[in-house]
């Protein structure tokens, strides 16, 4: 076990990383999709950061926040300021049961679910606390997203949604 992790990876300190704090932010905002907030699914302990492969003990629905594979240009200040902005494309992946005559029918409504909390999050407090990561969200966009059934890659049918985060962060100290 590496010193300050705990075995789930999570750090056992105050201070973490400015971008696994969005992320985990993130994943409290996709866990407002439950029945208490007026949503027909409940994702309440099944959004999970990083994780691609999943068995058949998982819970579904289910969502995995992915980082895109490639990372976006940023835009970083010139000589000794180490200011950066630029965007951040996430993947969040859905896993839902299949409809036996409609197989990806409930992957277009778990996404649109996904879709309405992130776009409320976005509207919240007027975008300037996206987050709640004290404005260094300046702008969050929203995919279109693609449903697919289920193939070689899962058993269950499933969705892809872009999420794109631009932020404004200091480069000279990432747990800003």
């Amino acid at each position: 076990m590496l010193q300050g992790f705990s075995i789930s990876g999570s750090l056992s300190a105050q201070r973490m990383p400015f971008r696994l704090r969005v992320l985990r932010n993130l994943t409290s905002t996709l866990e407002r999709v439950n029945p208490t907030n007026g949503y027909h699914y409940d994702l309440r302990g099944c959004v999970f950061r990083g994780r691609d492969t999943f068995g058949p003990e998982d819970p579904l629905p289910m969502l995995s926040i992915l980082e895109a594979p490639i990372p976006l240009e940023t835009i970083i200040s010139r000589n000794t300021n180490t200011a950066s902005s630029g965007d951040w494309e996430l993947l969040i992946q859905g896993f839902v049961p299949d409809d036996p005559i409609n197989p990806t029918d409930p992957g277009h409504h778990l996404m649109a679910e996904v879709k309405a909390v992130l776009v409320e999050e976005k509207r919240r407090d007027r975008s300037r606390n996206i987050l709640n990561v004290s404005g260094k969200i300046v702008e969050l966009r929203v995919g279109q997203g693609s449903v697919r059934p289920a193939d070689e890659a899962s058993d269950k049918a499933f969705f892809w949604l872009t999420l794109t985060l631009k932020l404004a962060e200091d480069l000279s100290d990432p747990y800003q």
